[in-house]
């Protein structure tokens, strides 16, 4: 067979991830085009149970982006609607129930995403996230129970979104974005309502109580999964107020780039570009270094607006923002 020279780097699916059973990085699809099974394992409905299912989620993207196909799945003891509901308003892929385990599918690897201190029984590899702890302020009377997702309307967004009159840098950065912001966080979701995601009900005590900050943490369900993107899986997440905010900030001053980038003709993503994307996503999920790859390409020179705009659209795929939402909006 002729040799061609090296492929590009973004045409080799390769996505490692650090096993926690041995502590060594392995392939996450060792069989190419093999199936490949993620199980989300959530012990309750709290703010790291909802990490857990969001790295399930981007493992997911992850591969599919690589060619493989994926089985995903969610066990957990308790609370499967909420949960369901929890990722739905994360934009997280639907998963099917544990119990479906036995399918029969022939998966060539199951991969196990947890939390950390939980025993996992079975083979493959374990991909475990450090605990998120909310440090913000809470509602009264919020925690008593909670509804189901035929309870209630899930559907995402919620008034009171702390407001900003400065961009910050892309949130879990040390250094700031110089560029200024929209105002308010509320102003990059037009449209909510002043209902949660999520609200308390009672009277339910078969099953451990929800964490109270569930509502404050639903009502911008994409400035919560941009907070939990740019910290590093194995590092715990302190969430407050002024993080979401952070988090909400930087996601308005995107999407009013992005859709200004829109205006301009569209050019290809650029090959070095594209293998920084795929090389840091592949190296064990690195999310904050995608995250860094985009705030350099937003102020990059010579780079046109169309490149821009293709790079931020084609690492959407993984990251899930909506980041081309306000296409078309009015300056």
């Amino acid at each position: 067979m002729p040799a061609y020279g090296r492929p590009p780097a973004y045409a080799q699916p390769v996505l490692r991830i650090l096993d926690a059973r041995t502590g060594q990085p392995v392939p996450a699809a060792p069989a190419r085009r093999g199936l490949t099974r993620i199980e989300a394992r959530a012990s309750g409905l709290d703010p790291t149970a909802l990490r857990v299912l969001l790295t399930a989620d981007l493992l997911v993207r992850a591969l599919e982006l690589g060619g493989t196909p994926v089985w995903t799945i969610l066990t957990a003891p308790h609370r499967h609607a909420e949960l369901r509901a929890a990722a739905t308003t994360l934009s997280i892929r639907p998963f099917e129930d544990g119990h479906d385990l036995a399918s029969g599918l022939g998966e060539a690897q199951a991969i196990h995403v947890t939390a950390e201190g939980t025993d996992v029984p079975g083979g493959g590899p374990v991909v475990r996230v450090a605990p998120v702890e909310w440090t913000g302020e809470l509602s009264e009377g919020r925690g008593a129970g909670w509804s189901s997702a035929g309870d209630v309307d899930t559907s995402p967004g919620a008034a009171g979104s702390p407001g900003g009159t400065a961009e910050p840098g892309v949130p879990g950065q040390a250094e700031p974005a110089s560029e200024s912001a929209p105002g308010r966080a509320s102003e990059s979701a037009p449209g909510r309502t002043s209902e949660p995601a999520f609200r308390p009900v009672p009277g339910r005590t078969s099953e451990p109580a929800a964490h109270p900050a569930l509502p404050a943490l639903l009502a911008d369900p994409a400035a919560l999964r941009l907070a939990l993107l740019a910290v590093p899986r194995g590092a715990p997440v302190r969430l407050d107020a002024a993080a979401l905010e952070e988090a909400a900030g930087w996601l308005a001053g995107r999407r009013r780039d992005v859709a200004g980038w829109a205006r301009q003709p569209s050019r290809p993503v650029p090959d070095e570009v594209r293998a920084r994307l795929r090389s840091a996503w592949e190296d064990d999920l690195d999310l904050p270094a995608v995250l860094e790859v985009l705030r350099a390409v937003a102020s990059a020179p010579g780079l046109s607006d169309g490149a821009r705009f293709e790079t931020y659209v084609y690492a959407d795929r993984l990251l899930a923002l909506d980041l081309a939402r306000d296409l078309g909006s009015l300056a």
